[in-house]
């Protein structure tokens, strides 16, 4: 169970990043992902699943540089 909803909403509040690792198989491997939640000042909420942090991180800024 995740820690970032509640009944299947995020419960990240404004100006607030929440990110948590889970792993997952692919072809019999074991894998690792980040679930990440990040909501603006403003109520907008950003989300992503990539291989690590920081690669959700670029993709927020990404998503940030382009509501601009």
């Amino acid at each position: 169970m995740t820690r970032m909803t509640q009944n299947g909403i995020s419960t990240t509040q404004r100006g607030q990043e929440q990110y948590e690792t889970f792993y997952s198989a692919h072809r019999g491997k074991r894998i690792s992902r980040v679930m990440y939640d990040y909501r603006t000042e403003g109520g907008e909420l950003f989300s992503s699943v990539s291989p690590t942090l920081a690669e959700c991180r670029n993709r927020r800024d990404e998503w940030l540089k382009s509501r601009r």
